[in-house]
C-alpha cells in the first residue's frame, strides 16, 4: 500500500514491546471497567508481543516493520499473521481511546462522515451493525481507501484492512475490538452494550489527527 510510511505507527520494530498507555485503566469507566482494561493490556497484549517476537525468532522478516508485513500477510505463518496482527490492532485501538464526555467527531472528518453515510447518526448505525454482525472474535473498522474515501468493514480474528487478505485494504482512522475479552467481565453477553458504550470513550481528536495524517 502507497501510504504506510505515513501511518504514526510505521516504526513499530522488531523486537515488539508492550506500549504504555496514555491512561490510566480506571479512567474510561464507567464505561469500560478498570480490571478489563488490565487484563486486556497486560494478559493479552502482551501475550500478543510476547508471541510474535517469539514466531519471528531469527526470520529474516526481523528487519522490517510490522506494517511492511502486511503487505505479505498470505505468505506469513499463522504465528506470525495473528500475533502481528494482535500486536498492531491493540497499539492502535489504545490511542483511540479516551472517556471523551460526549464530544463528537468535528470538521473535515465529520463533513466527510457525513457526505458518505448521510449522518453521523446513520454512520455509528453502521459502524455498530459491522461491529455486532462480527460472528465470533475480530474487530469493526472506519477507514480511509487509496482514494481517500471512507469506508466501514469488519475482519475476523486479529486480521486488519491494512492487511493483503483483507476484502477490502484501507488505512484504519477508527477500530473497536470485539473480542468477548474487550468486554466480558462487565456486560457478559451484551455486546450490543459495549458497542454503545464504546462511543463515550472514542478519542475523536486522535482520530481525527490520523485522518488529516492520511489523506495528505
Amino acid at each position: 500500500m502507497k501510504k504506510l510510511e505515513i501511518l504514526p505507527e510505521f516504526r513499530l520494530d522488531f523486537p515488539y514491546t508492550l506500549p504504555v498507555l496514555d491512561f490510566e485503566y480506571a479512567s474510561l469507566e464507567p464505561h469500560i471497567d478498570a480490571r478489563t482494561m488490565e487484563i486486556h493490556h497486560t494478559k493479552h497484549h502482551q501475550a500478543y508481543v510476547d508471541n510474535l517476537n517469539k514466531a519471528l525468532g531469527d526470520d529474516a522478516l526481523i528487519s522490517k516493520p510490522l506494517l511492511n508485513l502486511f503487505d505479505k500477510t498470505e505468505k506469513l505463518a499463522p504465528a506470525v499473521r495473528n500475533n502481528g496482527g494482535g500486536h498492531y490492532n491493540h497499539s492502535l485501538f489504545w490511542k483511540l481511546l479516551k472517556n471523551n464526555k460526549g464530544e463528537k467527531p468535528s470538521g473535515d472528518l465529520l463533513n466527510h462522515i457525513v457526505r458518505t453515510f448521510g449522518s453521523y447518526d446513520e454512520f455509528r448505525d453502521e459502524f455498530a451493525k459491522a461491529a455486532i454482525s462480527r460472528f465470533g472474535s475480530g474487530w469493526a473498522w472506519l477507514s480511509l481507501d487509496e482514494e481517500n474515501k471512507l469506508f466501514i468493514s469488519s475482519t475476523p480474528n486479529q486480521d486488519n484492512p491494512l492487511m493483503s487478505i483483507a476484502e477490502k485494504r484501507g488505512y484504519p482512522v477508527l477500530g473497536l475490538d470485539v473480542w468477548e475479552h474487550a468486554y466480558y467481565l462487565h456486560y457478559q453477553n451484551r455486546r450490543a452494550d459495549y458497542i454503545k458504550a464504546f462511543w463515550d470513550v472514542v478519542n475523536w481528536a486522535e482520530v481525527e489527527k490520523r485522518y488529516q495524517t492520511i489523506i495528505k
